[in-house]
C-alpha cells in the first residue's frame, strides 16, 4: 500500500499570525519601495502604509480606496502638513493622475478585494512612469487567510499572469513568511530609447 505524504499546512500559524508580522511586512514594503519618490497605495484603507511611507522614507503618497471611513481626518494639523493624500476613489479609474504621475505602485492585502483586479493593475500601470514598481502582497490560495476569512485569493500564477497582461516586465511572485504571504514584483517597461 503506498502512503501519501501531505504538506504541512496552515494550522500550523496562530490566528494572529497576520497582525504579529504586520509591522515587519510593512517595513520590508517600504524598503522594496524606498527609491521611489512618488508612490500610489491601491486599497490604502485607513492609509497607514501611507503614513509610514511618508514618515520614514519621506515619499509624497497618493493612498486610493473605494471607502474613505476609515481615512485619517482631515482637520488633523499634522495631516495638514504632510503630503499624503488620501482619494476615495475606485482603482480601476484614476483619471485625477496623469500617465506616468507615480514611481512606484503599491497593493497590500488589498488586491482579492477589488470586483476587477486586472483593471486595477492596468490601470496602476498607465500612471506608472516608465520603469516604475508594481508591488502587489496579499493572502495566496491555501494560506491562514483562506482558512481565517475564507474569501477568494488567487495563486501567485494567477497574479503573475495578471501582472504580465496588465502589460508589466520584470514580473516575479513567490510566497513567504511560510506561504502565507504573496509577494509580486513587476515594472512598467522602460521608455525606448532614441537614436539621435
Amino acid at each position: 500500500m503506498k502512503t501519501v505524504q501531505r504538506r504541512k499546512t496552515h494550522t500550523s500559524a496562530p490566528e494572529n499570525f497576520y497582525e504579529r508580522i504586520k509591522p515587519k511586512l510593512l517595513s520590508r514594503v517600504g524598503s522594496e519601495l524606498s527609491l521611489a519618490y512618488r508612490v500610489l497605495e491601491l486599497g490604502c484603507g485607513g492609509c497607514e502604509l501611507a503614513e509610514m511611507l511618508n514618515q520614514r522614507y519621506r515619499q509624497r503618497v497618493t493612498g486610493v480606496d473605494v471607502n474613505d471611513a476609515s481615512f485619517p481626518r482631515r482637520d488633523d494639523p499634522a495631516r495638514a502638513r504632510s503630503p499624503l493624500r488620501c482619494v476615495r476613489a475606485n482603482a480601476e479609474q484614476l483619471g485625477f493622475l496623469r500617465e506616468g504621475a507615480v514611481d512606484a505602485a503599491v497593493s497590500v492585502w488589498a488586491l482579492h478585494e477589488m470586483d476587477h483586479p486586472l483593471a486595477v493593475l492596468r490601470e496602476a500601470y498607465r500612471v506608472l512612469r516608465p520603469g516604475g514598481e508594481m508591488l502587489v502582497v496579499d493572502f495566496p490560495r491555501g494560506s491562514l487567510a483562506q482558512t481565517l476569512w475564507n474569501e477568494r485569493y488567487y495563486s501567485p500564477s494567477e497574479v503573475g499572469r495578471m501582472l504580465a497582461k496588465a502589460g508589466f516586465k520584470q514580473v516575479r511572485v513567490k510566497t513567504i513568511e511560510r506561504r502565507h504571504i504573496l509577494w509580486a514584483t513587476a515594472f512598467r517597461k522602460p521608455a525606448e530609447v532614441l537614436a539621435s
